[in-house]
This record gives structure tokens, sequence and C-alpha cells, in this order.
């Protein structure tokens, strides 16, 4: 069951207040210069544009349009009112909502037109200039208060979700870090054990092949027997080298240090045992969550995260699926797309799916 999160908790709270200060109007409390009918159509088509703004996508300009039919909307319905009561809340909202949408500067101007609506409607209804300027000036204070503080909330969102991703950046620049060390370790000693012992005992079956032709048959007896030890010898470094360049990596752990302890998001690994990859493509999959998880902490929205690695007939999988916003049409950006070439490259493919949440599932052959 996925969680009710702070988007999710704020929509709610302009919901509620938004039909609080409005049910003058849709209950008949208050005389209004249009049908009631029209009256709450508009209060419907401010809510929804609102809920528009806020989930439409970022590169998208229907967040745009939505966002000028809700402020124009509100606008409406204040002008349309004979008594303001509490409706400039409303003004209010749309304020809030601007840094979600629209740059400072553009909310800051919607702030002036609103409040320059706020003026127009109190100037005939208002007993004195103090009382006007009191009204107009809670108003504006209140707007500028709302704009502020949910730029102040939203710039937190952003810092907490790149503090995140820096945190998982910083985990898998260690693993590379440490599995690059360890490879050079083991292909120094690789290196030692052939130049070293494994010349050493070469040039022994050498003499020892000189020696073989000398007189003596005991002698011969004796060298053929050293002979034979020898080059066993030499075949159990070479089988040592071999190993040391094909030791596998514990994937399993590496995965779960990465994505241990990330403020806000809860990630799963699950690696089956039967799965063994080699170096190369233990980093792909290192790689593939590092961006799946960046990915998910900077655009998903989601409180879940579940990564696993099977074995398929020859093949390593990995499924990665958030309970996020998803995406009606993914698309391959600098990161997703640099991941499906490494896959590419070794045989393998990435393939996006944004329809319940987003998955992405990389799979590469195991030889």
């Amino acid at each position: 069951m996925r969680r009710v999160g702070t988007e999710e908790w704020s929509g709610l709270a302009m919901l509620v207040v938004a039909v609080a200060v409005a049910a003058p109007g849709l209950f008949g409390a208050v005389e209004l210069m249009i049908g009631r009918g029209w009256w709450l159509a508009l209060f419907v088509l401010l809510l929804a544009a609102l809920f528009t703004a806020m989930a439409a996508p970022e590169q998208g300009r229907s967040r745009y349009v939505a966002y000028g039919v809700a402020v124009v909307a509100a606008w409406t319905l204040v002008l349309t009112a004979q008594h303001l009561g509490l409706l400039p809340v409303l003004l209010v909202l749309t304020a809030a909502v601007s840094v979600y949408v629209v740059p400072l500067s553009v909310g800051l101007t919607v702030v002036g037109l609103n409040t320059a609506v706020i003026i127009l409607v109190a100037v005939p209804t208002t007993r004195t200039p103090a009382e006007l300027t009191l009204i107009v000036g809670f108003y504006l204070l209140i707007q500028l208060a709302s704009l502020l503080s949910s730029m102040t909330l939203l710039r937190e969102q952003r810092m907490r979700r790149e503090l995140a991703a820096a945190h998982v950046e910083l985990k898998a620049a260690g693993l590379r870090l440490e599995e690059s060390a360890r490879t050079e370790e083991r292909l120094r000693i690789s290196r030692e054990l052939h130049d070293l012992i494994g010349h050493q005992l070469t040039v022994l079956t050498l003499e020892l092949e000189t020696a073989r032709h000398r007189d003596g048959a005991a002698a011969r007896e004796h060298v053929e027997r050293a002979d034979r030890v020898a080059r066993d010898l030499l075949g159990d470094v070479r089988a040592t080298v071999g190993q040391l360049r094909t030791e596998t990596v514990d994937l399993g752990q590496a995965l779960r240090r990465m994505a241990r302890d990330l403020p806000g998001l809860d990630v799963s690994i699950d690696v089956s045992a039967d799965v063994q990859v080699d170096e190369e493509r233990a980093a792909a999959f290192v790689r593939a969550a590092q961006e799946i998880i960046t990915n998910t902490i900077r655009h998903a929205e989601a409180q879940r995260l579940r990564i696993s690695v099977t074995g398929d007939d020859g093949a390593a999988v990995l499924d990665a699926h958030d309970d996020g916003r998803g995406a009606r049409r993914p698309t391959f950006g600098n990161g997703l797309r640099g991941l499906r070439e490494r896959f590419e490259a070794l045989g393998g493919e990435v393939v996006v799916d944004g329809s319940a949440g987003f998955r992405v599932t990389a799979r590469v052959p195991t030889s």
C-alpha cells in the first residue's frame, strides 16, 4: 500500500481550505453576480486547474496553461461575489502554488495582480481608507508569506533529494574505488606469480631438459621426475593466476551498501544466490542501480523502490520498480542512455516502463 506523501497532504489541505472559504458562495450565503451553477463550475475549474498544474510534467506546457486558468478562475470567483469575506484566500492559494509551476518573478507578478483584484472588490465595500489599507495589506502579506514559505519548502525538498542523490553517488564511487583497488591488487599478484615463480620454473624446466640428454640412466630418471614436478608446479601457478583474474564479486553486498540509509526512500535489494557475474558485469549492475536510485530520488516522488537481480536462461536480469508518479511516455535521458549503451556493449539490453510507477529492466548474458 502506497503511503501518502507530502504533496498529497498539501493537496488535501488546499482542497479543504478552498471549500471552506468558498462555502458561503457555494451554499447561497452570499449574493453572486452570476448564476450559482456557473460560480460552482468556476470553483471546480479552479481546483482542477491547480491540481493539474502541480501534477503535470515539468517539461510540458500543460502546467503553465493549467496555472493560468486557475489564476483567472480565482479572479472571476472573487470579482463576481457581492461580499468579499474570506474569498481572497483563493488568491492566496494561487500565489502559494506559483512556486511549483512558474519562476519567482512570475509568482510575484501574480501576487501583484491578485492584490489589484482585491482592491477592486474591497473599494466599494470599505468605509474608510484605513480599513481598505488594512484589508489589502493583510492579504498582500499573506500572499507573500505563502509564496515565500512554499518556496522555502520546495527548496528544502530539492536539497534533500540532491543530498540523497549525492549520497548514492558517493557510495557508488566508493564501491568502484574498492573494486578497482582489489582488481589492481589481484593483477599485481598475478604478474608477480607469473614473472617470478613462473619464470623460475620455466628456466628450471629448460635446464632439466638439457640435463636429460646427459649420460647415465639413474641421472636421467631423476631428471625426468624433476621435470614432471616442475611442469606440474608451472601449471598450478598458471591456474592460480587464472582464478585471481576471474574471481567473482559479491553483487548483493555491493548493492545493499550503496542503497543503505537513504532519507525519504525505502530501497530493498534482492540478489539470487545463483547469480554469478564477473567484475565487468557487476560494475554494470552497480552503475545501473546507482542511476535508478538517483533518478527515483530526483524525479519519481516515490516512497519505495524494489531492486532484484535474478538468473534467467544464461543471463542476469536486474529489475527495479518504484511506486512513484511514473511517466506516460518514458524517455532515455543522458544517464539512462549511457546505461543502455553500457549493457548493449556487453550483449544485453535495457527496457523502461512508466505505466505504473517506473520500471527499469536490464539484462546481460553471464558469459
